[in-house]
C-alpha cells in the first residue's frame, strides 16, 4: 500500500533484511500482552542504545505528533514489536529489551541513527478522538 511505503521505513528495507512478523491474534484466545493493530502510524529515529544488565534499553526520538500518544508504562509498538515505555521526557521515549524479545525480533541489531516504524497505543488515539468531540480533523 502506497501510505505504508509512506509512514514506513519498509521502502528501505532490502532483500534477505530481517522484519518482525507476526500472526494475528484469535479472538477466543487470551490477550497476553499489547493491544498492537500493526498500522504504522510513523517513523522514530533511535538516539540511544545501553547494555542494562541482561537488558538492553533504546531510546527513540519520533516525531512530536506521536510523542504525546506515550505514556511511562504505557504501550508503544517499534518494529512491529510491543513493548512497554520505560521512559519519557520532552523529546524521547525509551525501551528495555529483555533477553526474549533481543533473541526472537529484530531489535537487537537497533544502533544509533536507525530508522523505526512506530504504532501508538491505539486506545490513547481514541481518548483524545472522544475529548474532541468526535472530530477527526
Amino acid at each position: 500500500m502506497n501510505e505504508t511505503l509512506r509512514l514506513s521505513s519498509l521502502a528501505e528495507v532490502s532483500v534477505g533484511q530481517a522484519v518482525n512478523l507476526e500472526l494475528a491474534m484469535r479472538v477466543d484466545q487470551r490477550l497476553g500482552g499489547h493491544i498492537v493493530q500493526g498500522h504504522v502510524d510513523g517513523v522514530g529515529t533511535v538516539s540511544g542504545v545501553l547494555a542494562d544488565g541482561f537488558a538492553r534499553v533504546v531510546t527513540v526520538q519520533p516525531p512530536a505528533s506521536l510523542l504525546r500518544y506515550m505514556a511511562l508504562k504505557g504501550s508503544v509498538t517499534v518494529n512491529g514489536v510491543s513493548l512497554t515505555v520505560a521512559g519519557i521526557d520532552e523529546r524521547s521515549f525509551t525501551v528495555s529489551l529483555i533477553p526474549e524479545t533481543l533473541e526472537r525480533t529484530n531489535l537487537a541489531a537497533l544502533e544509533p541513527g536507525a530508522v523505526v516504524n512506530l504504532e501508538v497505543d491505539v486506545l490513547a488515539r481514541y481518548v483524545e478522538r472522544l475529548m474532541r468531540g468526535g472530530d477527526d480533523r
